[in-house]
């Protein structure tokens, strides 16, 4: 199969402006849906238009558009009547047909859905769009096989080639009652070794791990890698078979979910791209900035309420950055541990305190460290000015344990209140270290002074 580094982009480039179709159409038919997104999304709007309606294949139309960054698959939906788009749908899976149908806009969503000419289909689309696309039944897809446990093993195997027909991949045979309640599954391997066995359910695997369709993909994604799955069943309140979720659909949501952290933790309040517009990226990257000019403006005022004191002893000012930093720091690490613990279910909000008491040892050891050696630095390059060493040394201590503290008790508080904890390991972290930090260094300072009599 052709690969896309094969593609002389420049050349194609040309080949497209000039509407020679035959050159365009030998390059991309053996590419690979995803290489031909890749393409795509190296072209303008008007190219990747031009390119993307010369794939010949509707199936292979459909993989390509779901391949394609979301920006850039709703700039080509935009282009597309309704009856195009219900055509493609007609061609996925139902999870990537909801996920297509969540990106249009609300006048536009019935519309397609009353194109697409598989009706069977249809209805699962509109009964998988009233689930939250966060949850586990906003994800999961109904494409499966499902046998009843009364069958016997050839009764299986003609049901089994009947609901593959239109299957791409068979991860797994969910066997249920007469209710279509979840029982077990049925191995493949099962199948080949107990040919003659009389009925399926003597030999299939009972309760298997499953997930309601409330379940935060979150927590899907942590029993995927618990239990090491390829495809999960998801059952509703009584325990009925109503989907499935495969790895692949997983290790997507929990990609975008760490790319929507990073640039939360960055101070993006945004889910932007390199290439979305200026005024996009600005909206998304100024709040923080402005209030991160706020806690600069406060800082301010503190020093200028200690003016007499800095403008007295003008070594004092010399350790301001090292305060804030320390304390910034510090309290990022913190917030880090306790984001990742959530994230990855090793640290539950129940047994928040006993998370907040380890923190706290991690900080009296840092914070002895950090203090003892920054008294010894500041003895030897201040001429043993003890007013100095001490005022930088204690307010170190008591930073560092207010950042490790603020730090881990930031996030258990934004995750108790069903706010992303990830915001805690970002500006708002730094900010109010900084502020704190300062605050605490500068009343250290004038109690030192006076008691040096400095």
């Amino acid at each position: 199969m052709k690969e896309f580094d094969e593609i002389d982009i420049e050349k194609l480039e040309e080949q497209i402006d000039a509407q020679e179709k035959a050159p365009v159409q030998e390059d991309i038919r053996e590419l690979h849906p995803a290489d031909i997104a890749e393409l795509l999304q190296r072209l303008n709007l008007k190219r990747a238009e031009w390119v993307f309606n010369l794939i010949e294949d509707k199936e292979k139309k459909a993989d390509v558009l779901m391949a394609l960054d979301e920006e850039d698959r709703k700039k080509l939906l935009e282009g597309m009547d309704p009856e195009q788009i219900g055509h493609y749908i007609d061609m996925l899976d139902t999870d990537d047909a909801v996920d297509l149908i969540q990106e249009l806009d609300e006048e536009d969503r019935d519309e397609v859905i009353q194109h697409i000419d598989d009706v069977e289909q249809a209805g699962d689309i509109v009964d998988l769009l009233q689930y939250d696309e966060d949850t586990a039944g906003g994800l999961m897809g109904t494409e499966m096989i499902e046998v009843n446990e009364n069958l016997s093993m050839p009764e299986c195997l003609k049901e089994m080639r009947h609901q593959a027909e239109d299957m791409d991949e068979i991860y797994y045979i969910y066997v249920t009652d007469n209710d279509h309640r979840l029982l077990g599954v049925l191995p493949l391997k099962k199948m080949i070794t107990h040919p003659s066995v009389s009925k399926i359910k003597h030999v299939m695997e009972r309760d298997p791990v499953s997930v309601r369709v409330e379940t935060p993909i979150e927590e899907v994604a942590i029993d995927f890698e618990k239990y090491d799955l390829v495809a999960m069943p998801v059952v509703d309140s009584i325990g009925r078979l109503v989907g499935q979720i495969t790895v692949d659909d997983v290790m997507d949501e929990v990609r975008e979910q760490n790319e929507r952290d990073y640039q939360l933790a960055s101070g993006i309040s945004g889910d932007i791209d390199a290439d979305d517009s200026i005024m996009t990226q600005t909206k998304s990257r100024l709040p923080w900035l402005l209030i991160g000019i706020i806690g600069g403006i406060v800082n301010s005022l503190i020093l200028g309420g200690f003016e007499a004191q800095i403008t007295a002893v003008a070594a004092l000012a010399i350790f301001i950055p090292l305060i804030g930093g320390t304390g910034g720091n510090v309290g990022v690490q913190a917030s880090a541990i306790v984001v990742q613990g959530l994230a990855n279910g090793r640290l539950d909000i129940k047994n928040a305190w006993q998370q907040i008491g380890r923190e706290v040892i991690v900080g009296l050891i840092n914070a002895v460290v950090i203090a003892g050696l920054v008294f010894l630095y500041v003895y030897i390059t201040q001429h043993h000015d003890y007013a100095i060493c001490y005022a930088v040394a204690v307010s170190l201590f008591c930073v560092v344990i207010f950042a490790t503290v603020f730090g881990a008790l930031v996030p258990l508080t934004l995750e108790k209140v069903k706010i992303n904890p990830a915001l805690a390991t970002g500006p708002f972290i730094q900010i109010m270290n900084d502020v704190v930090g300062l605050l605490i260094y500068v009343y250290m300072a004038k109690w030192m002074l006076e008691v040096f009599n400095a």
